[in-house]
This record gives structure tokens, sequence and C-alpha cells, in this order.
């Protein structure tokens, strides 16, 4: 596997996926290889924004220019027009600018990229936005959407772009790749990237935050003590107010600064009262400061379910005698005792509703109440 320093710019950045690469650097060179939008998917982790953005630099930029190259990286280029939503779903509002900004000719570069990150956050209304502008495209316009997987899109918008599929780094290469960016001890990058499932960005924050694996550990270890309701009552509250907590961490200093950007641009002074004319942009900063606060706790969330998953993955590999391909090693006596006391049916049944309760959360129900569904299951087997 080559490694991302060996890859000259703007490819730099990219690891592990050289096949990928190999296909966009010969789209970029040749234009009959050139498709006029292109689904990038695979895991989370897995880098598709950064080979989106690594695609966008050498679409714009003539051969050899590094500056255009790192302007575009940089997300500062002209000719990129970039969408990374940070709210539970994206609207229809900035789909329709993403497909007003896909008419405008290149100003500097050879092309105009347009990026949408998050692509499966699109609900059937705005994507019906985008397939016109998907049908037909200007000449020099390129899309690059990027999502977990081509089902996650509809057909009418996969019937209209080129797929490209990442693979799955093992957990071997991202331990690596961790040692690599961080300079963590191997065993702490090994522990990090089989816990993180490959996932890079969350290989390197368990990696560099021993709370976050404490954290980890420690959930995982209330959920295999839940016996009755109160236990999942109990533990369902802990879990809600961790991952609350962490979404006000990962927002809070950011919500404060942006406030006061827009007080400053406004002409308003610190502590001085908000005229009456400008409350409407106060007001619409604080609602996409609520819904960017909403998806946070909700991804804090998933990723909880993403690790009990494992979890009673890990448990059901044990109830059919595959012992030798453990994601949470550390859990390995107690997951041992719980594939001895269930049987896999019951094992399944859980994973079944742990699979429905992410669902449900993106379904907007309440994280509360949907936990302490899911963990009553736990407790008893049953779906309520």
């Amino acid at each position: 596997m080559a490694a991302a320093t060996e890859l000259a710019l703007p490819w730099g950045d990219v690891w592990g996926q050289g096949d990928a690469v190999a296909a966009l650097q010969a789209a970029a060179s040749d234009p009959a290889q050139l498709a006029h939008a292109w689904l990038i998917t695979g895991p989370p982790g897995s880098g598709r924004s950064t080979l989106a953005y690594a695609f966008a630099a050498a679409l714009i930029a003539e051969p050899g220019d590094e500056a255009a190259m790192r302007q575009v990286l940089a997300g500062t280029h002209p000719d990129l027009t970039a969408l990374r939503t940070e709210g539970v779903v994206i609207s229809i509002r900035d789909a329709r600018a993403l497909v007003e900004r896909s008419y405008f000719s290149p100003s500097l570069g050879r092309y105009r990229v347009i990026v949408m990150e998050d692509a499966d956050r699109m609900v059937e209304r705005t994507s019906n936005v985008l397939l016109k502008a998907l049908e037909e495209p200007p000449e020099k316009t390129v899309w690059i959407l990027c999502a977990p997987s081509d089902a996650d899109l509809l057909p009418t918008i996969r019937s209209r772009v080129r797929m490209l599929r990442l693979r799955e780094p093992d957990v071997a290469d991202v331990a690596r790749l961790i040692t690599a960016r961080t300079g963590v001890d191997a065993a702490v990058a090994e522990q990090s990237a089989r816990l993180a499932q490959r996932h890079i960005g969350m290989a390197q924050r368990l990696a560099t935050d021993d709370a976050s694996r404490r954290r980890r550990e420690s959930t995982l270890r209330d959920v295999l003590a839940v016996r009755g309701v109160s236990d999942a009552v109990e533990v369902a509250g802990r879990v809600v107010a961790a991952a609350t907590d962490d979404a006000k961490a990962l927002t809070a200093e950011r919500d404060e600064a942006e406030r006061e950007a827009l007080l400053r641009t406004l002409g308003i002074a610190p502590g001085a009262p908000v005229p009456p004319a400008v409350r409407g942009q106060l007001n619409a900063l604080q609602d996409d400061q609520k819904r960017r606060s909403t998806r946070s706790l909700r991804d804090g969330i998933d990723r909880v379910l993403t690790d009990l998953e494992s979890m009673y993955r890990d448990a059901l590999m044990l109830q059919f005698g595959r012992g030798d391909d453990l994601i949470n090693l550390e859990l390995a006596d107690d997951l041992r005792s719980l594939a001895t006391a269930w049987t896999p049916d019951r094992t399944l049944v859980v994973l079944d509703r742990i699979a429905a309760t992410r669902t449900n959360l993106q379904g907007n129900a309440a994280p509360l109440l949907a936990l302490e569904s899911m963990l009553i299951t736990v407790a008893s087997g049953r779906t309520p």
C-alpha cells in the first residue's frame, strides 16, 4: 500500500486508496474519462471527503500549479463550491444554492467543481432539486457527491453519477498511520484502530485521548451490567448525558465566537442591546447553531450504538466458535460469559434492536426514550 507521503499534490493527504486515486488521476488528465458527476462511497473514516477535494484540486488547477491546488485543498478557490452540512439534513435552500453556483463558468481554473459532503443527508425533496443539474450540467462543471453507500441516495441520483467505492483499510494499516501521525505507542494505535473499527478520524481521537477510551469502555461495561428496567433507564440517562456534554464541548466555544463575530459585523458593542432590526440575523444564527448541536448529539449517540453493535457482534462470533477476530478484546472474558448465557437468537434480537434504534433516531425519535427502549430489549431479550 502506498504511503500518503509518496503521493504528489494534490493527493498527498489521501491514504490507502491507490486504485481510486489512479482512476481519478486518469479522469482529471483525460476528458474522455471524465464524468460530469461522481459519487464517492465508503465507510465512515475511509477518507471520502479528502479524496473529493484532492480530485477537485486536480480538476481545477493546471497540471503543476501547486499554488492553485493548495488553494482548492484549503477551500478558498473561487471555482470550488463545497457544502459541509452541520445539520441533521441538507436543506432545500442549500441544495438550490449549489445548483445555482453549478451554472457559473469557471473563473480561474479549468473546471468549476461542486463538492457535496454527506449527500446521504438529503431527503427526497432535496434530491429532486439536484436532478436537473445532474442531468444537464454545464460543460465545465463537475459534481462530486460523498456518501457511505450508494444505497443512501435515490435511484434517480445514482443513475446520473459515476460511482467510485473506496476500500476499507485493515486495522494494522490504520494503526501504522495513527502512529506515524501522532507518535503514540504502537499498542495504543492498534487498540484505537481496532475499537474504532478502522475509522481513521475516530481512531486518531481514541489514540490521543485517554478519557475517550475510558468512557467508551465504561459505557460498554454499563450496558453489559443492565439486568432490568431500572438499569436500562439509568444507563440510558448516563449515555445521553455524556453525549450531550460532548456535543456542548464541541459546539459551545464555536457558537459564542460566531455570535461575537456577527455582532461585531453588525457594529454592536459587547454587552449592548441588540436592535430589533438585526434580531432576525441573530435568530437565524441561533437556529443554525441549534441544528448543529442536534446533529452533534445524534452523532455522539450513533457512535455509542456503533460501539454496542461491535460488542454484540463479538458475542455472536463467540457463540459460533469464532474468537480469533474480536473487536473488543479488552472485554473478552465478559463477552465469553455473555455468549454462554445467551442464545444466538437473543443476541440477534439485540443487534436488530440497536439497528432499529439508529433508524429511529434518524427519524427524530427522542434519544432518551429510544435508548431506554433498546436497553430494555438488552435486559429482557424481547422487543417492547
